[in-house]
């Protein structure tokens, strides 16, 4: 698997669309109008969001494969992505799709941030309820943010008239029974996720399906589904638009009636759920118990994946180094606490701290010395905690811990903020300006 910091050399700003820029800093200066990154040149400008990368040792840069996937178009991100593919499909439960469009269609740029925008105005315009459109935006760039782009298969999202079903290469970082109640952010993209997050379109709180569910729940809807297929390497969120087995009373009957089916169907025993491309229509009955129900839909799930992801099983072929890099980036959140004081405020981070740091990030192996050197130099400009630590460098508390921070209390040139209780929930590390003065 490719990280997505990977910095591309022989791709420049001409392989970028430059329309998606202008879109992404438009969008940017909306969120952020008083933010020093709107005055920079452009290549400047990527750089500083994650676009843009630099090989400190040869003096080469490039764009970066997140900035590839947002800024760049089909054509060349399949040079890099031989699977890379993105779909949008819909019907009326019929045999034919009455809107479909892909990143192939050569009518667009065919990369992610363009997808997820164009996506997110279908949703608007269809779906009356904000509530229920924020929620499905939300799984969608959860979807895009996570995705494996390297897997096969392609990122589809299908919407039927009772059920929208979110499809993606790549299995959960997370047990699938956390999945709606998790407060840990696993990432396997992330500087795709510093991308969206910078201008609010996620957090790093990995709370956003668990919201999802929360806003189901509020509608009566089905708790939402999720299926990985181990063999296809392939994750499935089903979202169904019909509602739990229940009295309803006529005038919940008509609220729900509005945001559920057009056809005004939704209160009947029978949702057809396609499973084929080919658009083979399955019969499910909800006279039958949860149970029963639950286990049926992971079955007619499963079949689903395993008919679009027709495709050979993902080719091994990339270096050890890669695999122990991405061990690295997907845990580096998992700190110890189990809520979401744990977790880092992005926007908390100051701009130089990001840049003392840069050089951690874009080298996954860097001599001790030199990590402990940026470790001192982001002391010396304000106390941080392990959490931080582990955001600025993308390395795993633990190993910022053990390897780095123990080392440099050992040696006096760092303290904490709390010597007397180690384990003070906002315990931070100080640089030890004594130790200049030795």
């Amino acid at each position: 698997m490719l990280q997505d910091n990977l910095i591309l050399e022989h791709y420049g700003l001409n392989e970028l669309n430059f329309d998606t820029i202008k879109s992404y800093r438009d969008r940017f200066a909306e969120v952020k109008p008083a933010h020093p990154w709107n005055a920079l040149e452009t290549k400047e400008f990527l750089y500083k969001v994650g676009a843009w990368g630099k090989v400190r040792d040869t003096h080469k840069e490039g764009v970066t494969l997140a900035g590839l996937l947002l800024f760049s178009e089909e054509r060349i991100i399949t040079e890099v992505l031989p699977q890379y593919f993105l779909e949008y499909r819909e019907s009326k439960g019929n045999e034919e799709w009455t809107e479909r469009f892909t990143s192939q269609d050569g009518t667009w740029s065919g990369n992610i941030f363009d997808f997820y925008f164009h996506i997110h105005e279908i949703v608007r315009n269809s779906e009356p309820q904000p509530s229920i459109a924020s929620s499905l935006t939300e799984v969608l760039i959860n979807m895009l943010i996570h995705a494996d782009y390297n897997g096969e298969g392609g990122v589809i999202l299908e919407k039927q008239p009772s059920h929208y079903v979110f499809s993606n290469p790549g299995l959960l970082l997370v047990p699938t029974d956390s999945v709606f109640s998790n407060t840990v952010s696993q990432l396997r993209n992330p500087n795709i996720v510093k991308l969206f997050s910078l201008l609010g379109l996620c957090e790093r709180s990995g709370s956003g399906l668990k919201k999802v569910k929360q806003n189901w729940s509020l509608h009566h809807y089905k708790t939402p589904a999720i299926d990985q297929d181990v063999s296809m390497h392939r994750t499935v969120v089903m979202l169904s638009l019909s509602t739990q087995e229940r009295q309803v009373s006529s005038s919940e009957k008509d609220t729900y009636n509005t945001s559920i089916d057009d056809s005004g169907n939704n209160f009947k025993d029978v949702e057809k759920y396609q499973n084929t491309p080919e658009n083979d229509v399955k019969k499910d009955s909800y006279n039958k118990n949860e149970y029963s129900y639950n286990k049926e839909l992971i079955e007619e799930l499963k079949s689903y994946n395993n008919d679009v992801n027709s495709l050979n099983k993902e080719d091994n072929y990339y270096n050890n180094e890669s695999d122990l890099y991405n061990n690295d980036v997907n845990s580096y959140n998992n700190e110890q606490g189990e809520n979401s004081s744990n977790l880092v405020n992005v926007e908390n981070i100051d701009t130089k701290l990001w840049d003392i740091a840069a050089l951690a990030r874009e080298k996954k192996r860097l001599s001790p010395n030199q990590m402990e050197h940026i470790i001192l130099e982001l002391c010396k400009e304000k106390p941080l905690m392990l959490k931080e630590f582990a955001y600025l460098l993308e390395r795993t508390p633990d190993g910022v811990r053990n390897n780095y921070l123990t080392k440099l209390l050992r040696k006096g040139q760092l303290q904490l903020k709390y010597p007397n209780q180690p384990n003070h929930p906002k315990q931070a590390y100080l640089f030890n300006k004594k130790d200049i003065e030795k």
